[in-house]
């Protein structure tokens, strides 16, 4: 085999490569979030929400924001936790987070997980903003 032709395989090899760890990459399972409560708070223009996410093994929530803060609970599994501007942190059962408002993050389980998340936000805005 000529090197033109050997070189022409291998770029086409990486190629395909690269396509199929992207699209296994846009195929992680993602999250069930299940609302257990929302209310409003004493604070004006604010809410209280409490979920459930139950994560598959290797579920990820995606890089997203909440417009206000989350303090969430890891009620069993291990998660790995992406915060912006943060060292990357694996959570076990009974360990807790708290992300800021508007902060870029994300979480993937190591196996299958489950937390409670409580989010204080303000009322009329979507909980959840995915960030590309």
């Amino acid at each position: 085999m000529t090197i033109r032709k050997l070189a022409g395989v291998t770029g086409f090899t990486a190629a395909a490569l690269a396509l199929a760890l992207v699209t296994v990459a846009a195929q992680a399972p993602s999250i069930e979030r299940i609302v257990l409560q929302r209310g409003d708070l004493a604070a004006p223009g604010r809410e209280g929400v409490m979920a459930k996410g139950i994560f598959p093994a290797g579920g990820t929530t995606g890089r997203h924001t909440h417009p206000g803060e989350e303090i969430t609970y890891v009620l069993e599994g291990t998660i790995v936790l992406e915060v912006e501007g943060a060292p990357t942190r694996t959570l076990k059962a009974g360990d807790f987070f708290m992300v800021p408002a508007e902060k870029v993050h994300n979480a993937t389980s190591q196996g299958a997980a489950t937390v409670v998340a409580t989010y204080v936000v303000e009322k009329g805005k979507p909980l959840t903003t995915p960030v590309k």
